[in-house]
């Protein structure tokens, strides 16, 4: 399905990957527990946009999916 927000839904789940992707080796290479758990908070508030990333793409699927069925 082509549609302008699920592709931008899907561009900004790529892009928060890409984000975990930097964060994760940035964890791996600090040594100080300071940076660790700043980064692990970081981590975190990425992941939960993640679900809601996903969470909204979902209702949005539906909802399509509800006015293609409707049009027929």
């Amino acid at each position: 399905m082509d549609d302008p927000y699920l592709n931008e839904l899907r561009n900004d789940f790529n892009a928060y990957s890409n984000q975990l992707k930097k964060l994760k080796k940035k964890l791996l290479k600090t040594k100080s527990p300071e940076s660790q758990a700043k980064i692990i908070k970081q981590i975190d508030s990425i992941a939960n946009k993640m679900e809601n990333n996903q969470k909204q793409s979902v209702k949005v699927t539906k909802s399509r999916i509800k006015e293609l069925k409707a049009k027929r």
